[in-house]
């Protein structure tokens, strides 16, 4: 799998931002979700393609966004 969405800057020393996107399963919390969102941008690594390209760790921010029909929450690390 990949990210849900990546945007990076044209300069390195700006930010870079992962998002990736859960649906709330049934009998699941957006808490919960969210988790689930950030845990797999973490275990997949996928901050390490722009940490190739120069970018530095700190600068890439890491959101879940998790979806429960109307209701959204986001999670940041």
């Amino acid at each position: 799998g990949r990210y849900d969405i990546l945007v990076e800057s044209k300069k390195k020393e700006k930010d870079a931002f992962i998002i990736e996107f859960k649906t709330a399963k049934l009998n699941q919390s957006l808490e919960n979700a969210v988790k689930a969102a950030l845990t797999q941008i973490e275990e997949k690594r996928y901050g390490q393609d722009l940490i190739a390209r120069g970018f530095m760790w700190e600068k890439i921010k890491k959101y879940g966004f998790a979806f429960e029909g109307k209701k959204v929450l986001i999670g940041v690390i």
